[in-house]
């Protein structure tokens, strides 16, 4: 039978589509294997976008264009190299106005101060100057602000959304049971402002992360910590006036720092962090020797295998393909030590479970340490429970030991629109997750019973891997968020600093010279284009796919919450942490 016109030009597109990405594919292979063109005396100039993932995006748009420069690996690896690049003699580290994660911006001046070992300048460039970019850029040599933009370093400020309003308006009920008097998870949902419990743990995290911007910027700046609360105190500054206060050291277009950069008034050479990914680290001299695997575990906790089931979600953690993944590395024999790089705020706590199980059984046959990014809260702190070692930064949200569940009540709403629904059950408790209606008395005392067997269960992991009393943990626990600093003095980390911090303990761990360099094996293995074709075709014919497009924190506070509803509609028990804007 022949095609229709229209099935013609289908298939017509579809094999150019797929012409064209072998094709792109083919010319990307080629250009890495090659590696980039590095002139002597050039100048590595790193934008830090301001949305920092773990690992290279490995969905259909990332796999395309090719985006592997957006990572925190990825900038702490280019200044690792460019320490011993002989061909880089200075390097410009340029944050995004709209970067937000502590834990992520600490990495990084972490690797400013071991970069600046070699004697090498590195400046900070702020284009535009928001306190988040400035606390980067304080840790270089140097910070250089374009003429016409304003410091704005104020402070430290965090907001949560309330949406009870909202939902009474269209008829919604939250109807919620949780373990914990600060497990605030279910706040944005039940409450139009912050609980008295709500508003402590919030006001603890907010002002230890205050003192870890004043304690940096002094750092970095050679001033002391109250100079810079009282300047914070002044702020925002005039371009002239950061300036004078010694908080900026120079006023410059890019242009101008470039040349100033350039020996003997040459033409500047430069090299940006996308084309300086393509240097191999081998042909530096660094890796090689023992092999560490670096299992990633990025975003909400859920079962089944990871793959674009959230929209907007680039990563999520899936019981199954990350327990396989665990095992890989366990069963691996030439792995010798595993690290779990861990950046979630949690999810599904039998998923969790499950995950946690395969650590366990790793932990018996390796050495496993936790590295915490910017958030391991309350599932995530979970999977981190049963390591030997815990290393957070300093600016790591994680803690939140607690547990809810519940669902959303629809009559009001349905009845509004001039819409019923009503059901047959058969069971005493039939009902019990039916989306109109609240819990029975009964229904909400069954639910109440399964979150605190699973808050208790909690606490056991807790007690397990961190040798810590039963009370001692639900006294920090109860659904409590903490600062990396703060769980250190609380017995739930061991140690502050990176993932490099988290190697150093899984190399010692393991018996490998402190001095010997290792190669980091990362698991679970990237998509293939045609697993990333066949999962964003299936995530963008949802109707939150569109949330893909948003970027910056806001966006990622409102599908926070968009999928937090979600999870939390299906009546399954949850440990995760509430959604946090902080600026």
């Amino acid at each position: 039978m022949a095609l229709s016109r229209g099935a013609r030009f289908v298939l017509l597109f579809i094999t150019l589509a797929v012409i064209v990405s072998i094709g792109g594919m083919a010319m990307g292979y080629y250009m890495v294997s090659r590696g980039p063109q590095v002139e002597s005396e050039s100048v590595l100039w790193l934008r830090v976008p301001p949305v920092l993932t773990e690992r290279s995006p490995d969905d259909l748009l990332g796999l395309l264009s090719g985006d592997g420069g957006s990572t925190v690996g990825s900038i702490v690896g280019a200044l690792r190299k460019a320490k011993v690049d002989d061909r880089v003699t200075a390097v410009v580290l340029a944050p995004s106005p709209g970067i937000a994660s502590w834990a992520a911006m600490q990495e990084i001046r972490d690797a400013v101060a071991d970069y600046r070992k070699s004697g090498k300048p590195i400046v900070g460039y702020v284009e535009f100057g928001l306190a988040p970019a400035y606390y980067l850029a304080s840790a270089c040599d140097e910070v250089v602000m374009t003429p016409s933009s304003p410091l704005i370093l104020v402070g430290v400020a965090a907001y949560e959304m309330f949406l009870r309003g909202a939902l009474d308006k269209l008829g919604l009920e939250a109807d919620m049971v949780a373990a914990g008097d600060y497990k605030t998870a279910i706040n944005g949902y039940t409450e139009t402002t912050f609980t008295p419990e709500h508003r402590e743990a919030t006001d603890a995290l907010v002002r230890d992360l205050y003192e870890q911007l004043a304690d940096g910027i002094a750092e970095g700046r050679g001033m002391t910590a109250a100079r810079v609360r009282a300047l914070i105190d002044e702020g925002p500054f005039v371009p002239a006036d950061a300036v004078r206060h010694g908080l900026v050291d120079e006023l410059a277009y890019e242009d101008e720092l470039l040349a100033r950069l350039a020996p003997d008034d040459d033409e500047p050479a430069t090299i940006d962090a996308g084309e300086y990914r393509r240097v191999s680290a081998r042909s530096l001299g660094l890796g090689g020797g023992p092999r560490i695997a670096v299992v990633y575990a990025e975003g909400p906790i859920l079962m089944g295998s990871a793959g674009g089931a959230l929209p907007g979600m680039s990563s999520i953690i899936g019981s199954r393909s990350t327990s396989r993944a665990i095992r890989q590395a366990r069963e691996d024999d030439s792995i010798e030590a595993i690290v779990l790089r861990v950046n979630s705020p949690g999810g599904d706590a039998t998923a969790s479970d499950i995950i946690w199980r395969e650590l366990v059984l790793a932990r018996d046959e390796k050495p496993l340490v936790a590295s915490m990014s910017e958030v391991a809260a309350s599932g995530g702190y979970y999977i981190a429970a049963p390591a030997h070692s815990i290393v957070a930064q300093p600016g790591t949200v994680t803690g939140s030991i607690g547990v809810f569940a519940g669902k959303f009540a629809a009559r009001g709403a349905l009845e509004k629109l001039g819409v019923g629904m009503e059901g047959v059950t058969y069971g005493a408790q039939a009902d019990l997750l039916s989306p109109v209606d609240r819990f029975s008395e009964a229904g909400r005392a069954s639910m109440q019973a399964q979150v605190d067997d699973i808050y208790e269960r909690f606490l056991q992991v807790v007690v397990d891997g961190r040798e810590m009393s039963r009370n001692d943990v639900h006294a920090v626990g109860q659904g409590r968020v903490w600062t990396g600093r703060q769980a250190l003095d609380r017995g739930l980390v061991d140690e502050l600093g990176g993932l490099r911090e988290a190697v150093e303990l899984a190399k010692a761990q393991a018996g490998i010279d402190a001095d010997r360099d290792v190669t980091l094996v990362t698991y679970p293995a990237a998509r293939s284009l045609f697993d990333a074709l066949r999962v964003g075709v299936r995530t963008w014919s949802t109707l939150g796919g569109a949330a893909a497009w948003a970027e910056g924190p806001e966006a990622e506070t409102a599908r926070t919450l968009w999928w937090q509803a979600r999870l939390a509609s299906r009546g399954a028990p949850l440990l995760l942490m509430p959604p946090l804007l902080v600026q």
